[in-house]
């Protein structure tokens, strides 16, 4: 096949459904193999089936793709690591690592429990590294015995990730720290030819449809970026974060220096305390976390 990732093989994590299907579907059509990863959970992550990424496999092989199936546990050592020799013994490399693989528990804090917590965290952020880990060992490998990769990660945070979302503190968190595992890896495996970004994707899937009905986006309209992140054409674009919605992508920018002072001496709590309150009074305030009251 020809298309932009003619050539390229993709691994694709939470990929039997929603933005991880879209995703899997859409990197086949621009010409590469596909490993089609998931549980097949439910939107709580309780249980287990591979029939939604066998259906997805069918989908792409219909179409005249490549694809295969992976249904193992990817917050695993041994599933991450399964996920990523899949790729390898299958098509005899690996170009693209999706990790997109998730589900929610929401609750208000003080009504969330240590499990909803573990298990959000769990599935999200360990999901994330793991793979990561597997995937970055192997590319490393590969560029000390002289075939250095042109290899890309597209991590999944979230709007909850950047700016905070009102009942979902296990999820938020778990976003959050994607962000600064995208921005670490990206530092560490450019020396290895990897490119690694991140999107904060908002479209209508099972996992929103619930809480955030307005959503205006489908699944679809989120993949086109991702395919080009997982592209060749991406080479010296890493450590980034897009927001994308609908039709629209944004470049979001992270935590920079605002206004500052310094003092001669060692502060006292009461003249630190004035200087913060001086150096709030010309910085902008935060944007609101997303289900929050805006203040008065």
């Amino acid at each position: 096949m020809t298309g932009i990732c003619a050539n390229r093989v993709v691994v694709v994590t939470g990929a039997g459904r929603g933005l991880g299907r879209a995703h899997a579907l859409a990197f086949a059509a621009e010409g590469a193999a596909v490993v089609v990863n998931d549980l097949g959970a439910a939107l709580d992550g309780a249980g287990a089936s591979d029939a939604p990424a066998r259906e997805v496999v069918a989908e792409i092989e219909a179409a005249g793709g490549r694809a295969v199936a992976h249904g193992g546990d990817i917050a695993t050592a041994e599933g991450a690591s399964s996920l990523i020799a899949t790729a390898l013994e299958t098509y005899g490399r690996l170009d693209t690592l999706v990790n997109n693989a998730g589900f929610l528990r929401d609750r208000m804090l003080v009504n969330l429990t240590e499990d909803d917590w573990d298990a959000v965290v769990r599935v999200h952020l360990r999901g994330h590294f793991l793979p990561l880990k597997h995937a970055a060992a192997h590319w490393r490998a590969e560029t000390r015995a002289g075939r250095p990769a042109a290899a890309r990660v597209i991590g999944t945070t979230s709007g909850a990730g950047l700016l905070g979302s009102v009942g979902q503190g296990n999820y938020s968190a778990a976003k959050a720290g994607i962000v600064a595992l995208t921005l670490v890896a990206a530092a560490e495996l450019g020396r290895y030819g990897v490119g690694v970004n991140a999107i904060a994707p908002a479209a209508r899937t099972r996992m929103t449809e619930g809480g955030f009905a307005g959503l205006r986006g489908l699944p679809e309209d989120v993949s086109p970026l991702v395919v080009w992140l997982g592209s060749g054409g991406s080479e010296g674009v890493t450590g980034r974060v897009f927001e994308v919605e609908g039709g629209r992508v944004t470049v979001m920018e992270g935590w920079r220096r605002g206004a500052s002072a310094e003092a001669p001496a060692r502060w006292t709590p009461e003249s630190a305390g004035a200087t913060a309150r001086t150096l709030l009074s010309t910085t902008p305030p935060p944007l609101p976390p997303y289900g929050s009251t805006p203040t008065p």
